[in-house]
Order: structure tokens, then sequence, then C-alpha cells
């Protein structure tokens, strides 16, 4: 439901609401995921962006050609790598949270390379907006680390309170971490990490999260109360919120953001949801323990890691429905990866096994089992196509 008194917080001279509030019957800002620069202000109370658009001469209905589809993820198909990260070379990051590492991988021979020491408890790797920077995330030890891809080498650890999870927003401007055992999110600036104010979460556990087209609504899950919500980033609030699941992981937009994908843990497979009053429309069936979501490379389809299935799970974005689950010979646990950039592989790391498994996208076989360390968690294979990151272990447009 939507209804109820937020709550005023006053943070780093930006005034913020958290709580409650009557949404949009749609959202009223259709402006492209292109860096915009209207987003949370840090000089003072938010202001929303006026919905104006300019463009050509009306033409005739005759004349006018047809709109062409949204796709989110056009940026992220094969042969799109940006110029940016031309000459970085592809590594897999697989933080140990139990360890307090990283395991680097080349994917090339398939081995640990390296393992780079981190503070207590690492959980995701995370890319920069810019990708020239990986950020490991140390929930407990209240760092983040932060990685040269280029020469693979961890700078000094910067101080940030509980860094669980990482997004940024579409214009780069505002670092947003997810303080999991705080409840809140955190709005920093991505090169200093002074922090310009929070966003309080009403309900426990809030985890993964992911970006409207426009990237002014944050959908965020709560994983220990099976909660979702939805957060308008430059009035700062809530603007929806409902308990839709048992325990919602991973959050992911529909290519032509028709529908919110919310992984449910508890429920055993992915929650497909109305991305304006979060009402559930469908529920897809993948396997016990449903947790990340991935969209393809040719973003036609959607990869879930079903962590305590020990099994991945093909949804067709068309039709809503389980194409083709890929089970791991003798069991293992999933968890969070990612696609490689031609496409033909899924990376994911394997949580309570401490290992990394490479799926063939083709024929769903597991083509390599890499040890690393225990807690293998929110692993990123880096780089990846895009135009930028928007976080977590590499969610690209």
């Amino acid at each position: 439901s939507c209804s109820g008194t937020g709550r005023m917080v006053a943070t780093g001279g930006v005034a913020l609401v958290s709580g409650l509030s009557r949404e949009p019957a749609v959202e009223q800002f259709p402006i492209p995921d292109l860096p915009t620069g209207d987003w949370p202000r840090t000089d003072g109370p938010s202001v929303p962006v006026k919905a104006t658009q300019t463009g050509p001469e009306p033409v005739t209905p005759g004349d006018a050609p047809a709109p062409a589809k949204l796709n989110l993820y056009s940026e992220t198909t094969a042969g799109k790598l940006s110029r940016s990260v031309a000459d970085i070379p592809t590594r897999v990051y697989v933080p140990n949270s139990e360890d307090d590492t990283v395991s680097v991988i080349d994917p090339a021979t398939m081995r640990v390379i390296e393992k780079i020491r981190t503070d207590q408890t690492p959980h995701h790797v995370t890319p920069s907006w810019d990708m020239q920077t990986l950020y490991v995330l140390n929930t407990v030890g209240d760092t983040i680390t932060p990685i040269d891809p280029r020469s693979g080498k961890a700078r000094k650890p910067i101080p940030v309170a509980d860094p669980y999870n990482l997004y940024f927003t579409p214009d780069g401007n505002t670092a947003i971490v997810v303080a999991e055992r705080y409840q809140r999110l955190d709005l920093r600036d991505p090169k200093t990490w002074e922090l310009r104010g929070s966003i309080s979460i009403p309900h426990p556990g809030v985890d993964h999260a992911d970006f409207s087209p426009n990237g002014r609504y944050l959908y965020a899950s709560c994983e220990f109360s099976g909660w979702v919500v939805k957060v308008d980033l430059i009035d700062q609030r809530i603007v929806a919120e409902r308990q839709i699941g048992s325990q919602p992981i991973d959050v992911k937009m529909a290519p032509d953001a028709s529908v919110v994908y919310i992984a449910d843990q508890g429920r055993g497979g992915v929650i497909v949801a109305d991305p304006n009053n979060l009402h559930e429309i469908a529920f897809i069936p993948t396997g016990r323990g449903a947790h990340g979501l991935y969209p393809s490379r040719d973003t036609t389809k959607m990869y879930v890691s079903n962590r305590l299935g020990g099994s991945v799970s093909v949804i067709d974005f068309a039709t809503n429905k389980v194409e083709a689950t890929w089970t791991i010979p003798g069991g293992g646990s999933p968890d969070m990866g990612g696609v490689s950039a031609d496409g033909s592989q899924l990376w994911l790391s394997g949580r309570f096994h401490g290992e990394v498994y490479v799926f063939d996208t083709l024929t769903g076989e597991v083509r390599n089992r890499i040890r690393t360390a225990v807690g293998a968690h929110g692993l990123s294979l880096f780089p990846q196509p895009g135009r930028f990151s928007l976080g977590h272990t590499g969610a690209y447009r």
C-alpha cells in the first residue's frame, strides 16, 4: 500500500524524505537514461525537473515513423564494449566474504592468478560508473577497497559505513551505498565519498536494486522482510512499497520496462511486478533459492541462479516462461556473477562451495568449476559491454 506519513531527515545540508506518499500512476519523466544532470541535488532541497521535450516539427500521422521499441539493454549486446575499457584485461573478481579476500581469475586459463587481501567481509565487487575502477565492498570492515582493473592492484581502503551494495545514478553524480544493517540508502559523492544524505528504508534487509528507464526511480528489495520499495531519487522518498515476496533478492527491469522482475529465494522463483504500484502480475517458478537475475547478451532471455537448487533457469522475456534449466552436476550454490562480453559464458560464484561455475550459454553445460575460497559471493566479470555501470556486480546500460 502507499499510505502513511513520511519522515524528514536532514543530513549534510540535503532535505530528504523517507516514508510513504501517493505515487504517480505512471512514470512521468520519459527521458532516456543518458546522463542529464536531473538527479539528487547537493545544494539544497530537491526540485523535480520539468517534463518537457523538444523535437522536430510535427508531421502528419501517415508520415510519422513507428516509434522505436525501448530496450534498456540495447547498449550491452555483444560487440559494444566501450573504447574506455578496451585496454583492460578481462578478469573475474570473486569476493570471498568469509576469507576477507578477492580471488582474481584469468578466464583465458580458468585459473586463479592472484588473491587480494581486503578488510572484513567483502560481499560484492562493483564497477564504478565510468568503468575505470572496481570497488570491493567490505561490509563489516566499513570500507571500500578500490582496485585498478588495468594493473589488478588494490589501493588504500576508503572509510564508508556498511557498504553492503553499491549503485550509481545514470549521470554518475551520486553513489548510492546500500547500508543493509542500518536500513538505509546513503547518498554519497562518488569521488570523495562524502555523505550527502540518507533515505531510510522501513523494512529489514534492503539489498539489491535496479533503476527505471530514466533513472528517477530505484526499485529495491528488502530480503529479510519480504518487502519491495520504489524510491523517487529526485524527491528522495518512497513512493510505493509492497510486501510482495518471502525473501526478495535480485531486481531487474524488463528490457522494455513493462515489468519488474524480482528473484524470490523463499518462493523459489521470479515475481513479475507492475513497476507503478509493485502489484504482482505473475509468478515464474524456477528453482529453490532463486537469487540472481542476468539478461542474456542478445537481451531476449534472463538467467536466474537458483542458489539452493544448484541450477540456473533460462526465462524467455517475450513469454515469461522457463525455456531451459541447467543443473550443476553433483550440486552447487550458484549465486552472483555476469555474462561474458560475447555472451557465450555465464559466470556465477558458488556461495556455499567456495568455487566458481562457468556455464556454456549455448548448451547449458558447466564447462569449469574453479576453486576460490570460503564464502564466494558477488562475482564481477569485467569488463562487459555498456556505456556506463549502474553498480552492483555489473549492471550496465
